[in-house]
């Protein structure tokens, strides 16, 4: 092995940090995933899921493959990005137990209504509607801003009308 030591630039470093928080949540939603099955939840719309994944995964991956090492880092989007992350854990603990990335319905509960849920109907798409264009915006990318923030746009229309449907089930 060569005396150079392994080190990450800061547009690479924060790339990596969303990666993670993704992963973790992803981990968090498949433990709930589990409990809600568990409790006789029905699942609705497993159909976009893999789209919804697939988005996110090529958001992430092109960030990675088209932000230089040398990025410039422009603050207004990332105080804006780093500050819906504040809401964006505020609507998980909200949601507790029911928060999961797929949309899971348990017969008999009743809707959340606590946290930004008492002021939106749905704030985790709100927020994820302003952080993927706001990313890329970070680091001066204007049209992976465009491309990926109108791709997920027309993703959360589809995904919020399967959520719907199943959320007057209950």
């Amino acid at each position: 092995m060569s005396g150079q030591s392994m080190s990450v630039d800061w547009p690479h470093a924060l790339l990596l940090l969303v990666a993670l928080q993704r992963l973790a949540e992803l981990i968090h939603a498949r433990r709930n995933d589990q409990r809600l099955r568990a409790a006789g939840g029905m699942e609705y719309g497993a159909r976009h899921y893999p789209l919804i994944v697939g988005l996110h995964a090529a958001w992430l991956a092109t960030l990675a493959v088209s932000v230089p090492q040398d990025a410039p880092i422009y603050p207004v989007p990332l105080v804006l990005f780093l500050m819906l992350q504040g809401f964006r854990v505020w609507t998980l603990i909200s949601l507790g137990r029911f928060w999961t990335t797929r949309v899971i319905v348990v017969p008999g509960s009743a809707r959340v209504s606590r946290g930004p849920y008492r002021i939106l109907r749905h704030p985790n798409y709100l927020i994820v509607a302003l952080e993927i264009p706001l990313l890329p915006l970070v680091f001066g990318l204007w049209p992976l801003a465009i491309a990926f923030g109108a791709a997920n746009l027309a993703m959360l229309a589809w995904r919020i009308r399967v959520e719907e449907r199943a959320l007057a089930t209950i």
